[in-house]
């Protein structure tokens, strides 16, 4: 992105943020969706208490906790809301001039591109961290859940046996809260306005197809959805499973490079009045970004639980390939030695 061009939409959002303030993302009844579509349509491998209707609905339900949790306060709220978007130009470019496929290793580097292009991390948004982010620790939490179960076949002691049976208990639980509450974020990143610079109202910027500068982003994601995109349309509009294959930051960057393509499509339907009462129109769009947010919720934990064999675990590490071919998995090495 050129300095000039840079500062000029820096300064833009700058404006556009203040005006508004910070917007929540899906309402209620599309990040419930998402989770629980999610949850649904994951593949019989993954582990088999992600296959019951408790799951689902706790997934469904944790997927809402982000936003449930605003307005908790100082320095709360300041820190947390910024990762529920990220602002890319119409190229891609964050406001710290990184293209959308190349930012940088991890939030603290990121963050000093932004402060040089005169933005901060609150007027960015850091969403594409969040996913990367907790995509990772899924890998970890798979990981865990494949050796302690391997484990739990092997171990004779009866109180290991039973701390153990304890603690993968628990470990399940702990994949459904990071599943449902990183879900949240997935569930944003399907949502155009959460990935552009044009987040409620076209905004200062050059507009020649004159888009509407309307405060459009809550009416289009709360009330509209809830009263117009239903759990079997949703399911029906899911694309079929697309595992992204390599590194996740480079899927992550394709996931928001695909919706931010349709902020454009968004901004025409609106002016073309599609998101008035049941308008077919605004329907068939509203339901396509919650599938989209499912169907990418559903591959991206796929992906994860897959690369969670090589994941490895306790001190010292096994990975859980090893672990569920044979090798021995100590008590100390995941109750631990101090």
């Amino acid at each position: 992105m050129r300095p000039i061009r840079s500062a000029l939409l820096v300064a833009a959002a700058l404006t556009a943020m203040a005006a508004s303030g910070p917007a929540f993302a899906w309402g209620s009844a599309g990040h419930r969706l998402i989770g629980q579509l999610a949850t649904e349509s994951l593949p019989l491998d993954l582990p088999a208490f992600l296959h019951t209707r408790e799951a689902s609905d706790a997934i469904g339900e944790l997927a809402r906790e982000p936003d449930r949790s605003k307005g908790a306060g100082q320095p709360h709220d300041a820190d947390l809301d910024p990762g529920h978007f990220i602002d890319l130009d119409d190229e891609g470019d964050t406001l710290g001039g990184s293209p959308i496929t190349a930012m940088p290793k991890d939030r603290d580097a990121y963050e000093v591109t932004v402060h040089a292009a005169g933005a901060s991390l609150f007027k960015s948004g850091y969403l594409y961290y969040n996913l990367v982010d907790g995509w990772e620790q899924l890998v970890k939490d798979f990981a865990y859940y494949r050796v302690e179960t391997a484990a739990l076949k092997r171990w004779t002691d009866p109180q290991q046996k039973a701390w153990l049976a304890a603690d993968l208990k628990q470990r399940q639980q702990i994949i459904l809260r990071d599943l449902g509450y990183w879900g949240h974020f997935v569930g944003d990143a399907s949502q155009p306005m959460h990935v552009s610079i044009h987040y409620n109202g076209w905004g200062a910027y050059p507009n020649p197809s004159n888009y509407t500068q309307d405060k459009i982003h809550g009416p289009f994601e709360g009330r509209f959805v809830s009263e117009n995109v239903t759990k079997d349309g949703a399911r029906a509009a899911m694309a079929p499973a697309d595992i992204c294959p390599g590194d996740i930051g480079a899927c992550v960057a394709a996931y928001l490079q695909a919706t931010l393509a349709q902020v454009d499509p968004i901004y025409q339907l609106w002016g073309r009045g599609a998101f008035r009462s049941k308008d077919p129109r605004g329907v068939q769009y509203a339901t396509a970004r919650v599938a989209a947010g499912a169907a990418a919720l559903r591959d991206l934990t796929t992906k994860a639980w897959q690369a969670s064999e090589d994941g490895v675990v306790g001190y010292p590490g096994v990975t859980a390939r090893a672990a569920e071919g044979g090798a021995p998995v100590t008590f100390a090495m995941l109750y631990g030695d101090d």
